[in-house]
């Protein structure tokens, strides 16, 4: 027996000991899952190596049904998915499915890496835009609810030690900037939501890490980054029949904990240096965005080397999905499914200055900003959302205020605010990208997403 098959044989003797297994045409949860290539087709704008998985885009859609209600989960490998996007792509399904909008949640990875950004032409322009994105998701709907079978749900959590905060002082230039900053906050947690069918086997997982997905970053080469290649990892260690959905946890201000060889490869493209150590990467990476350097051709012995990195990432990440995927307790076939949306406004500022970041922010008011945060219940568990990029003490607590133990949160979800980065209170202070372009003012958002979100985990649990 191969690796793979006794990987998956094992997976599912261990999840038949957690629980009964039930007949095929017993009531309760149904789950079909499907995934749909979104790749950009092969240009000179869009190179590709063709070396690994995580260079296919995928949208992804998990459909659950308890014969009262259905919830969709789509999760795409795409940079973000726009307000007005998201706004006619959920109203479709909506309207197919006969549920309220509240209970779809739709998401990105966030790869930095789906559209060079040497293209002529960028997202927005009909392949990524509303028309694009909502016909690919309601097609990937419904070939899901064609897949519906008897399910159980559950959740657990990992740990992955991958991601490392980014808001630090420059030993060099004493000023604030981006670069690993090993005692700051981050969140280590790798949560899993697991779907298995009535053999044992999994249908689908819905996996969330905190981790920006900056790798391929100006690099020039199309890749769904660590968080596709942990999606592919895991699908392909069940025979390729399964779905895994990567969403973002609250990772405004989390990186990679090793940059260096997407760093070599921006070198490669600027003429920089190209050195065996780590380098300060906005010294690398600045020019090239800025385009005071002529954007060269990518050296395709780094841009190897970087691509293996990114397999190497969604390699380990994979490896704990899987182990907390063996481990799930307390599976449910036939959990209640309940989803409900709100909105928070908070006072805005508007920014009079453009400095990237290591200086003081000039400001003036500006409006208010609305931010959509919803929870979908499903039996004892709770999907947290947000439509924004959110730091990681705010996602921490969120996890610790919700009465729910077994809440996930899910951000970049549902739109997309026009807040930019949303920090945590005491990281206002912090003169880094993020704080400084985030139009927010300090002492709104922390405090009403983390109780906003409780509120509405204490009223799915009174119903």
């Amino acid at each position: 027996m191969t690796y793979l098959r006794l990987l998956s044989a094992t997976l599912a003797a261990t999840l038949s000991l957690s629980g009964p297994i039930f007949a095929q045409d017993a009531a309760g949860l149904r789950v079909g899952a499907t995934r749909v290539d979104i790749t950009p087709p092969a240009s000179p704008d869009f190179p590709a190596m063709n070396d690994f998985d995580h260079e296919k885009l995928y949208l992804r859609a998990i459909v659950m049904d308890n014969g009262d209600n259905r919830a969709v989960l789509i999760g795409a490998d795409l940079g973000g998915i726009n307000e007005d996007v998201w706004a006619d792509a959920s109203q479709r399904i909506a309207d197919e499915l006969k549920i309220p909008v509240a209970n779809i949640i739709m998401s990105s990875t966030h790869t930095h890496s789906d559209w060079p950004a040497n293209a002529t032409t960028a997202p927005g322009t009909p392949r990524y835009g509303s028309e694009f994105v909502a016909n690919v998701s309601l097609d990937a709907v419904k070939d899901a609810m064609t897949k519906l079978r008897p399910a159980r749900v559950g959740y657990a959590t990992g740990e992955a030690y991958l991601n490392v905060n980014r808001d630090v002082v420059s030993r060099n230039t004493k000023r604030w900037t981006q670069a690993a900053n090993l005692s700051a906050a981050s969140d280590k947690t790798v949560g899993v939501l697991s779907f298995v069918g009535a053999d044992g086997e999994p249908i689908a997982a819905y996996v969330n890490y905190a981790m920006h997905p900056v790798n391929g970053y100006l690099a020039g080469f199309v890749s769904g980054d660590f968080a596709a290649a942990t999606s592919r990892y895991v699908e392909k260690a069940f025979g390729d029949d399964m779905v895994t959905v990567f969403t973002q946890g609250a990772s405004g201000d989390q990186n990679p904990r090793w940059l260096r060889t997407g760093t070599n490869a921006l070198a490669s493209k600027g003429s920089a240096k190209i050195t065996g150590y780590e380098m300060i990467r906005e010294d690398i990476e600045a020019p090239l965005r800025n385009k005071t350097v002529a954007d060269g051709p990518l050296d395709p012995v780094v841009a190897h080397q970087l691509g293996a990195y990114m397999e190497a990432l969604g390699t380990i990440l994979g490896e704990e999905v899987i182990r907390v995927m063996s481990d799930v307790k307390d599976l449910q076939d036939d959990p209640k499914i309940w989803g409900k949306q709100n909105t928070l406004t908070c006072a805005g500022r508007k920014r009079l200055d453009n400095a990237r970041e290591g200086v003081a922010g000039q400001y003036e008011p500006g409006p208010d900003v609305d931010i959509r945060f919803g929870l979908l219940g499903i039996g004892n568990i709770a999907l947290a959302t947000t439509n924004a990029e959110i730091y990681t003490k705010i996602g921490q607590g969120v996890k610790k205020g919700s009465p729910i133990s077994k809440t996930m949160y899910v951000t970049l979800a549902n739109g997309r605010a026009l807040s930019g980065y949303i920090p945590d209170d005491e990281s206002f202070g912090h003169q880094t990208f993020q704080v400084l372009g985030t139009r927010l003012l300090p002492g709104c958002a922390e405090q009403g997403i983390v109780q906003g979100l409780s509120d509405l985990a204490a009223e799915y649990m009174a119903q």
